[in-house]
Protein backbone atom coordinates (compact mmCIF):
# COMPACT_ATOMS: atom_id res chain seq x y z
CA UNK A 1 0.00 0.00 0.00
CA UNK A 2 1.35 3.44 -1.14
CA UNK A 3 0.06 6.58 2.33
CA UNK A 4 1.15 10.32 2.04
CA UNK A 5 2.03 11.88 4.89
CA UNK A 6 1.68 15.09 5.05
CA UNK A 7 3.37 17.91 6.63
CA UNK A 8 1.91 20.54 9.31
CA UNK A 9 2.72 24.51 10.27
CA UNK A 10 1.50 25.55 13.05
CA UNK A 11 -1.04 28.79 12.98
CA UNK A 12 -0.58 29.32 16.12
CA UNK A 13 2.11 28.06 19.01
CA UNK A 14 1.86 29.03 22.81
CA UNK A 15 3.21 27.62 25.83
CA UNK A 16 0.47 27.52 28.77
CA UNK A 17 3.13 26.44 31.19
CA UNK A 18 5.63 23.27 32.14
CA UNK A 19 4.04 19.79 33.32
CA UNK A 20 5.12 17.96 36.31
CA UNK A 21 5.92 15.25 33.69
CA UNK A 22 9.00 17.70 32.56
CA UNK A 23 6.91 18.29 29.05
CA UNK A 24 5.06 21.37 28.59
CA UNK A 25 0.97 22.45 28.04
CA UNK A 26 0.62 23.86 24.55
CA UNK A 27 -2.11 25.30 22.81
CA UNK A 28 -2.08 25.39 19.34
CA UNK A 29 -4.15 25.38 15.97
CA UNK A 30 -2.50 23.05 13.72
CA UNK A 31 -3.08 22.89 9.88
CA UNK A 32 -1.46 19.45 7.57
CA UNK A 33 -0.57 21.01 4.03
CA UNK A 34 0.27 19.73 0.46
CA UNK A 35 3.74 18.90 0.77
CA UNK A 36 4.26 15.29 1.94
CA UNK A 37 5.96 12.18 2.20
CA UNK A 38 5.50 9.32 0.40
CA UNK A 39 5.33 5.59 2.55
CA UNK A 40 4.99 2.17 0.59
CA UNK A 41 4.29 -0.78 2.81
CA UNK A 42 4.66 -4.29 1.81
CA UNK A 43 4.14 -7.85 3.72
CA UNK A 44 7.55 -9.29 4.85
CA UNK A 45 8.58 -11.76 7.23
CA UNK A 46 11.01 -9.24 9.02
CA UNK A 47 10.81 -5.20 9.93
CA UNK A 48 12.61 -2.82 7.84
CA UNK A 49 13.08 -0.10 6.25
CA UNK A 50 14.51 1.74 3.33
CA UNK A 51 14.80 5.86 3.12
CA UNK A 52 15.77 8.10 0.05
CA UNK A 53 17.88 10.04 2.69
CA UNK A 54 21.01 7.79 3.37
CA UNK A 55 21.33 8.91 7.02
CA UNK A 56 18.04 8.38 8.43
CA UNK A 57 18.12 5.00 7.62
CA UNK A 58 18.48 4.05 11.37
CA UNK A 59 17.06 1.84 13.89
CA UNK A 60 16.12 5.02 15.69
CA UNK A 61 14.11 6.58 12.93
CA UNK A 62 10.59 7.28 14.63
CA UNK A 63 8.77 5.10 11.78
CA UNK A 64 10.73 1.76 12.61
CA UNK A 65 10.07 3.03 16.32
CA UNK A 66 6.37 2.98 15.54
CA UNK A 67 6.63 -0.08 14.19
CA UNK A 68 7.79 -1.70 16.76
CA UNK A 69 5.25 -0.21 19.50
CA UNK A 70 2.12 -0.81 17.59
CA UNK A 71 3.71 -4.26 16.68
CA UNK A 72 4.06 -4.88 21.02
CA UNK A 73 0.62 -3.20 21.78
CA UNK A 74 -1.54 -5.12 19.36
CA UNK A 75 0.42 -8.46 20.23
CA UNK A 76 1.46 -9.47 16.75
CA UNK A 77 4.63 -10.84 15.26
CA UNK A 78 4.01 -10.08 11.27
CA UNK A 79 6.90 -8.19 9.57
CA UNK A 80 6.31 -5.72 7.11
CA UNK A 81 9.33 -3.34 4.63
CA UNK A 82 8.52 0.23 4.86
CA UNK A 83 9.72 2.68 1.90
CA UNK A 84 9.87 6.52 2.68
CA UNK A 85 10.26 8.84 0.12
CA UNK A 86 10.93 12.50 1.83
CA UNK A 87 10.23 15.57 0.62
CA UNK A 88 9.26 17.28 3.80
CA UNK A 89 12.63 18.75 5.15
CA UNK A 90 14.14 17.23 8.26
CA UNK A 91 14.41 18.68 11.87
CA UNK A 92 12.28 21.74 10.27
CA UNK A 93 9.49 22.52 12.29
CA UNK A 94 6.91 20.83 9.66
CA UNK A 95 6.73 17.49 11.63
CA UNK A 96 7.96 15.11 8.95
CA UNK A 97 8.99 12.53 11.35
CA UNK A 98 6.04 12.03 13.01
CA UNK A 99 4.49 12.28 9.69
CA UNK A 100 5.75 9.36 8.29
CA UNK A 101 5.26 7.74 11.75
CA UNK A 102 1.57 8.60 11.42
CA UNK A 103 1.06 7.49 8.26
CA UNK A 104 2.34 4.11 9.43
CA UNK A 105 0.65 3.38 11.97
CA UNK A 106 -2.22 4.07 9.79
CA UNK A 107 -0.72 1.21 7.07
CA UNK A 108 0.71 -1.21 9.62
CA UNK A 109 -2.70 -1.23 11.59
CA UNK A 110 -4.44 -2.75 8.46
CA UNK A 111 -1.89 -4.46 7.05
CA UNK A 112 -1.69 -6.24 10.36
CA UNK A 113 -5.24 -6.29 11.26
CA UNK A 114 -3.70 -5.30 14.29
CA UNK A 115 -7.39 -3.59 15.10
CA UNK A 116 -6.99 -0.25 16.74
CA UNK A 117 -9.24 2.52 16.47
CA UNK A 118 -8.38 5.88 16.53
CA UNK A 119 -8.34 7.00 19.82
CA UNK A 120 -6.03 3.60 20.67
CA UNK A 121 -3.85 4.69 17.45
CA UNK A 122 -3.55 8.38 19.61
CA UNK A 123 -2.91 7.24 22.44
CA UNK A 124 -0.23 5.01 21.56
CA UNK A 125 0.93 7.88 19.54
CA UNK A 126 1.71 10.50 22.15
CA UNK A 127 3.92 7.83 23.41
CA UNK A 128 6.33 8.60 20.29
CA UNK A 129 5.89 12.26 19.57
CA UNK A 130 3.75 15.03 20.46
CA UNK A 131 2.60 15.47 16.99
CA UNK A 132 1.50 12.51 15.87
CA UNK A 133 -2.37 12.15 17.54
CA UNK A 134 -2.70 15.56 15.24
CA UNK A 135 -0.88 14.23 12.37
CA UNK A 136 -2.86 10.74 12.46
CA UNK A 137 -5.97 12.75 11.81
CA UNK A 138 -5.00 16.00 9.71
CA UNK A 139 -7.00 19.11 8.96
CA UNK A 140 -7.36 21.98 10.87
CA UNK A 141 -7.94 21.25 14.59
CA UNK A 142 -7.06 22.93 17.62
CA UNK A 143 -4.39 20.97 20.08
CA UNK A 144 -3.93 21.54 23.49
CA UNK A 145 -2.07 19.69 26.62
CA UNK A 146 0.89 17.87 25.72
CA UNK A 147 -0.59 16.92 22.07
CA UNK A 148 -3.18 14.48 23.21
CA UNK A 149 -6.07 16.79 23.20
CA UNK A 150 -6.74 17.24 19.58
CA UNK A 151 -10.34 19.02 18.60
CA UNK A 152 -11.22 18.94 15.34
CA UNK A 153 -12.34 22.39 13.65
CA UNK A 154 -13.89 23.36 10.54
CA UNK A 155 -11.64 23.77 7.51
CA UNK A 156 -9.54 26.71 7.85
CA UNK A 157 -10.41 29.51 5.16
CA UNK A 158 -6.41 29.52 4.45
CA UNK A 159 -4.92 28.49 0.54
CA UNK A 160 -1.74 29.04 -0.17
CA UNK A 161 1.71 29.45 1.45
CA UNK A 162 5.07 29.60 0.92
CA UNK A 163 7.46 27.68 3.14
CA UNK A 164 11.23 29.02 3.39
CA UNK A 165 13.29 26.38 4.98
CA UNK A 166 16.70 27.92 5.78
CA UNK A 167 19.81 25.66 5.79
CA UNK A 168 20.25 25.15 9.42
CA UNK A 169 21.15 22.68 11.56
CA UNK A 170 21.02 22.92 15.39
CA UNK A 171 21.75 20.21 17.72
CA UNK A 172 18.67 19.19 20.07
CA UNK A 173 16.89 21.58 17.97
CA UNK A 174 13.56 21.54 20.52
CA UNK A 175 15.29 21.65 23.79
CA UNK A 176 17.37 24.41 22.89
CA UNK A 177 14.58 26.37 21.92
CA UNK A 178 12.16 25.88 25.04
CA UNK A 179 15.42 26.91 26.92
CA UNK A 180 15.44 30.29 26.01
CA UNK A 181 11.33 30.71 27.05
CA UNK A 182 10.93 32.41 30.28
CA UNK A 183 7.84 31.49 32.58
CA UNK A 184 7.01 35.59 30.60
CA UNK A 185 6.42 33.86 27.54
CA UNK A 186 3.79 31.87 29.28
CA UNK A 187 0.47 32.76 28.01
CA UNK A 188 -3.25 31.58 28.71
CA UNK A 189 -4.04 30.22 25.09
CA UNK A 190 -5.84 33.21 24.19
CA UNK A 191 -4.81 34.08 21.14
CA UNK A 192 -5.06 30.48 19.81
CA UNK A 193 -8.82 30.11 21.03
CA UNK A 194 -8.96 33.18 19.46
CA UNK A 195 -8.28 31.92 16.10
CA UNK A 196 -9.90 28.59 16.61
CA UNK A 197 -13.58 30.75 17.52
CA UNK A 198 -12.66 32.50 14.10
CA UNK A 199 -12.43 29.41 12.12
CA UNK A 200 -15.63 27.55 13.99
CA UNK A 201 -17.45 30.40 13.16
CA UNK A 202 -16.50 30.23 9.40
CA UNK A 203 -14.42 33.75 9.26
CA UNK A 204 -11.42 34.16 7.44
CA UNK A 205 -8.04 33.44 8.91
CA UNK A 206 -5.72 36.64 8.33
CA UNK A 207 -2.38 36.04 9.01
CA UNK A 208 -2.26 38.99 11.50
CA UNK A 209 -3.93 36.02 13.96
CA UNK A 210 -1.02 34.16 13.76
CA UNK A 211 1.46 33.59 16.66
CA UNK A 212 4.35 31.42 17.46
CA UNK A 213 5.42 31.49 20.80
CA UNK A 214 9.52 30.65 19.76
CA UNK A 215 9.10 33.79 16.84
CA UNK A 216 11.11 36.17 19.72
CA UNK A 217 13.70 33.81 20.47
CA UNK A 218 14.39 31.60 16.88
CA UNK A 219 16.87 34.60 15.28
CA UNK A 220 19.07 34.24 18.36
CA UNK A 221 19.09 30.63 18.52
CA UNK A 222 19.45 29.43 14.83
CA UNK A 223 22.83 31.26 12.90
CA UNK A 224 21.89 33.49 10.58
CA UNK A 225 17.62 33.03 10.76
CA UNK A 226 17.68 37.03 10.87
CA UNK A 227 19.19 37.01 6.85
CA UNK A 228 16.40 34.75 5.99
CA UNK A 229 13.84 36.55 7.62
CA UNK A 230 14.89 39.60 5.97
CA UNK A 231 15.07 37.81 2.75
CA UNK A 232 11.59 36.89 2.70
CA UNK A 233 10.13 40.15 3.37
CA UNK A 234 12.09 41.86 0.75
CA UNK A 235 9.96 39.84 -1.72
CA UNK A 236 7.13 41.26 -0.12
CA UNK A 237 5.91 38.78 2.32
CA UNK A 238 4.45 41.24 5.11
CA UNK A 239 3.94 38.46 7.51
CA UNK A 240 6.33 35.70 7.88
CA UNK A 241 5.33 33.24 10.78
CA UNK A 242 8.12 30.58 11.81
CA UNK A 243 6.22 26.83 12.18
CA UNK A 244 6.72 24.73 15.51
CA UNK A 245 10.46 24.78 16.78
CA UNK A 246 11.63 26.30 13.27
CA UNK A 247 13.94 26.68 11.47
CA UNK A 248 10.93 27.22 8.54
CA UNK A 249 9.38 29.83 8.12
CA UNK A 250 5.65 30.52 6.43
CA UNK A 251 3.85 33.34 4.95
CA UNK A 252 0.37 33.33 3.14
CA UNK A 253 0.36 34.85 -0.39
CA UNK A 254 -2.84 36.85 -1.62
CA UNK A 255 -2.70 34.75 -4.59
CA UNK A 256 -1.41 31.41 -6.55
CA UNK A 257 0.37 33.80 -8.73
CA UNK A 258 2.04 35.43 -5.96
CA UNK A 259 3.15 32.56 -4.11
CA UNK A 260 4.77 31.81 -7.18
CA UNK A 261 6.66 34.80 -7.66
CA UNK A 262 7.53 34.55 -3.86
CA UNK A 263 9.24 30.96 -4.25
CA UNK A 264 11.06 31.95 -7.56
CA UNK A 265 12.53 34.97 -6.14
CA UNK A 266 13.40 32.84 -3.11
CA UNK A 267 14.83 30.21 -4.99
CA UNK A 268 16.89 32.37 -6.92
CA UNK A 269 19.16 32.88 -4.17
CA UNK A 270 19.58 29.25 -3.69
CA UNK A 271 16.99 28.90 -0.90
CA UNK A 272 14.76 25.92 -0.16
CA UNK A 273 11.28 27.70 -0.76
CA UNK A 274 8.12 25.66 -1.49
CA UNK A 275 4.34 26.77 -2.45
CA UNK A 276 1.99 24.30 -1.17
CA UNK A 277 -1.39 24.48 0.41
CA UNK A 278 -3.37 24.14 3.23
CA UNK A 279 -4.86 19.81 2.75
CA UNK A 280 -7.65 18.06 4.39
CA UNK A 281 -8.44 14.57 4.69
CA UNK A 282 -11.43 14.34 2.20
CA UNK A 283 -8.70 15.99 0.16
CA UNK A 284 -7.46 12.73 -2.72
CA UNK A 285 -3.75 12.21 -1.45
Amino acid sequence: MRLNAHAKVNLTLEIIGKRPDGFHNLASVMQTIELHDEIDIESSDDLSLECDVPELNTDSNLVLVAARALREVAGVSDGAHITVRKSIPEAAGLGGGSADAAAALHGLNDLWDAGLDARELASLGITLGSDIPFLLRGGTALVQGRGEDVTPLPNADIGWMVLLTPDIKLDNKTGALFSRISPADHTRGTLTHKLAGRIRGGGDVPPQFFFNVFDRVADDAFPCMGDYRTGFASVGAPEIILSGAGPTLFAIPDSRELGVAWELLLKSRGWNAVLTRAWWPENSG
